[in-house]
């Protein structure tokens, strides 16, 4: 993630002009890319991309093809479509995180990719506090209570998971019913993931 608002957005519109409006709403908090074209953005796709507010219908590759390409790459990547087409049934199985109606409001665009961004550090987190969790689940199983008491280590440990827990506690206290819808279906999608790995 970028130093700039935490994110690194691509916004990927073949409207030069609406995607250079986009970009420059949110270049005050976040870093953002721009990207012309469906073969554009799959070229600037990669690691350094934390969200990309994607539009549906471009010629050469629609964002329906984007949107597949970046999960087939199995990138940790948060998609908001923005997009003037109306929403039908076909949205149910297509993997985006958010569904935003053009025209969009600077403040809309900002909202989108601040709850996508809590999403993003909620996902994290939660990985964070498993494996801490699965560390300790692990030596208490293992190792007599007096060698865990002990322990530097261990009581290091239990620092960092008790930490963990107070830090994912405080994120999901800012949660709306939106966020928790989301965060949810990015766990859900990285748990089909692993098994199809």
């Amino acid at each position: 993630m970028s130093d700039r608002g935490g994110v690194r957005v691509l916004v990927v519109d073949d409207d030069t002009d609406l995607a250079d409006t986009y970009a420059s709403q949110l270049a005050d908090r976040f870093a953002v890319e721009t990207a012309y074209s469906g073969p554009t953005a799959l070229s600037a796709l990669g690691e350094e991309i934390d969200i990309v507010l994607l539009d549906r219908r471009m010629p050469a590759l629609s964002g329906g093809d984007v949107l597949e390409a970046i999960r087939d790459r199995g990138l940790d990547i948060r998609v908001a479509m923005v997009t003037s087409e109306q929403p039908d049934f076909d949205i149910i199985e297509m993997p985006f995180d958010d569904y935003v109606q053009k025209p969009a409001s600077a403040a809309a665009l900002v909202e989108t990719v601040e709850h996508l961004e809590r999403c993003l550090h909620y996902e994290e987190q939660v990985r964070e506090y498993y494996a801490l969790a699965a560390k300790r689940a692990a030596l208490v199983e293992s190792k007599p209570p007096g060698e865990l008491a002990a322990s530097e280590q261990f009581h290091s440990l239990e620092a960092d998971l008790a930490a963990a827990r107070e830090s994912l506690s405080d994120l999901v206290a800012g949660f709306d019913a939106a966020d928790f819808d989301r965060a949810f279906k990015d766990i859900k999608r990285t748990q089909s993931q692993q098994r199809a790995d």
